[in-house]
């Protein structure tokens, strides 16, 4: 291979690697802290152990709720990660591209994209947010301000279920510095507490930053 073939290799390479980080930078929520800032959340947060999982239901999260006009939270999240959106009159997603930067994967049809809560509602309930009142849980299952809503594979997001970093973690490890950030603001924006295994999972990959 001749070193200009070589060179125009590493330059289209170069722009594919730019082009994708710009495609993942779409589907990034808004207020996601620095890693020393992430850290320092971390450290400041309450440590015991799950609480029960019971009175628990999803219907305690009253989701998704109008946020303009015909657009509801999910059809937000849906144009706000995705690219070239383009929606009906009642707001459904027509056409577009959403990168999920959980996986890598690209799709086409908004029903393969599921909007996830980083900080599962279950996951909330147990660490604290069993004693808020219907509208407090309301806020955080639709909370656009902090980095709790984000756009991902369908499969993935089931996948994760409810489960903490100490049980799951998105497919690319190049990701769970910046996941770990986020689900370490959430906790720290609602007061919600975190489990030893926790921390330590949430620790060990903000070390990837």
């Amino acid at each position: 291979m001749s070193r200009k073939t070589r060179a125009l290799g590493a330059l289209v390479l170069s722009v594919v690697a730019t082009l994708g980080l710009a495609t993942a930078a779409d589907a990034t929520p808004p207020g996601i802290p620095s890693a020393t800032t992430a850290r320092s959340e971390l450290s400041g947060l309450t440590v015991r152990a799950d609480g029960s999982m019971t009175g628990y239901s999803r219907d305690k999260f009253p989701h998704w709720i109008t946020i303009s006009g015909a657009c509801d939270t999910r059809e937000t999240v849906l144009k706000r990660d995705g690219t070239g959106v383009a929606t009906n009159s009642s707001c459904a997603a027509t056409s577009g591209s959403w990168y999920s930067p959980y996986d890598g994967a690209t799709w086409s049809a908004a029903s393969d994209v599921d909007i996830d809560h980083v900080v599962p509602l279950a996951a909330a309930w147990r660490s604290g947010a069993s004693s808020w009142t219907t509208a407090q849980r309301q806020a955080f299952a639709n909370d656009l301000s902090h980095p709790q809503l984000i756009a991902v594979t369908d499969n993935v997001n089931q996948a994760k279920g409810d489960k903490s970093p100490e049980s799951w973690k998105p497919p690319l490890t190049g990701y769970w510095c910046t996941y770990a950030r986020m689900w370490t603001h959430v906790k720290y924006t609602y007061s919600l507490s975190v489990n030893s295994s926790e921390k330590a999972a949430l620790s060990s990959m903000l070390d990837r930053c």
